[in-house]
């Protein structure tokens, strides 16, 4: 079966791999859809400090119950879609002692440190499968890229109390401005591309800053009156970004950080102080609440679904897919990998 490898960096290409058979206590997965995560791109660039090579890409999945193991409970049926938790944790790091396995030191995901699943058929542990009779396949693989958003509203103990920023509205970043719009709380979502920021206003926004159109700063205090955001969702990974974040939360409010960024970052470290504010690193998602959450979300048909979905492709267009990515990502929020007709 065909299979998408990234084979290293600025390379991709198509190869023959075999079908898995599942083991004890797993299942057998054929996958319809896989959504490109921006992770996949900059591991392509070479932005991205954890990707292994080679390695087959994909870890947002919509798939089709096929095959058990043994040790499968009867509550895991054949013919039941699917999403997947990609992450393996290791279990004996600290942070996976005490509890938050999502940032556990040895992380692998799949597609970045082990293989994904880009390919036809994939084996997972049942524990890791998340069903839903409602959804879509498409709609399942978009389930993993909201719920790191999801979480990361979490990390900022967004409620309906606050003024919430999210800057940066590709898939993720609109994953954080759902939550946040479904927590309650008053939302501005900013970004430099106005077809992004026209997805965040179908999901219910307050308000839309386009930086390169006007003042991020003078609008921010107009929308607070003058007190900047409580709390200040950082989903792009630049220095500047990173820096607005810290700049433009209010005092006493919070930042979270989803974004890897790619060049170091030199801040006015007094603002720290001086607003007692709280900087929150956000990774991943929390399995056992943060996908039942999105998938609820989704099938209460909050989420423009087919807004967000830029371009369905099948396996060998992938390369191609790809490279024009990388030459030109904007206006791309999330690439569909179709292998429903391998």
């Amino acid at each position: 079966m065909k299979a998408f490898f990234l084979t290293e960096i600025g390379k991709t290409e198509v190869r023959e791999i075999e079908k898995p058979s599942p083991k004890s206590g797993e299942v057998l997965l054929e996958v319809g859809k896989v959504g490109f995560c921006g992770g996949d791109l900059n591991g392509f660039k070479g932005l991205f400090p954890l990707q292994e090579y080679p390695n087959v890409l994909g870890h947002e999945v919509g798939a089709t119950i096929v095959a058990l193991g043994d040790e499968v409970p009867e509550s895991i049926q054949l013919g039941t879609r699917v999403t997947l938790y990609p992450y393996l944790a290791c279990g004996t790091c600290v942070a996976c002692r005490k509890g938050r396995p999502n940032a556990c030191k040895t992380n692998k995901t799949m597609g970045v440190r082990r293989p994904g699943a880009m390919t036809r058929y994939i084996t997972a542990p049942w524990q890791d499968v998340f069903p839903s009779d409602k959804l879509s396949l498409s709609e399942l693989a978009l389930v993993e890229p909201l719920t790191v958003g999801f979480h990361a509203a979490s990390r900022g103990r967004v409620s309906s109390e606050d003024r919430v920023a999210v800057i940066g509205c590709g898939i993720v970043g609109l994953g954080a401005v759902a939550s946040a719009v479904n927590k309650g709380a008053q939302v501005t979502a900013v970004d430099l591309d106005d077809s992004k920021l026209e997805i965040a206003r179908k999901i219910g926004v307050a308000n839309t800053i386009n930086p390169g159109k006007e003042d991020l700063h003078a609008r921010l205090q107009e929308i607070t009156n003058g007190d900047g955001p409580d709390v200040i969702i950082e989903a792009v990974g630049s220095p500047q970004t990173y820096r607005s974040a810290v700049e433009e939360v209010a005092f006493l409010g919070r930042v979270v950080c989803i974004g890897y960024a790619k060049a170091p970052v030199e801040f006015n470290t007094s603002l720290f102080v001086q607003k007692e504010i709280e900087i929150l690193g956000s990774r991943n998602c929390v399995g056992k609440s943060d996908f039942p959450e999105v998938i609820a979300y989704l099938e209460a048909g909050k989420f423009p679904v087919d807004a967000v979905i830029s371009k369905v492709i099948a396996i060998d267009e992938a390369p191609e897919t790809m490279d024009a990515w990388a030459k030109n990502p904007q206006g791309i929020i999330k690439i569909m990998l179709n292998l429903e007709d391998q």
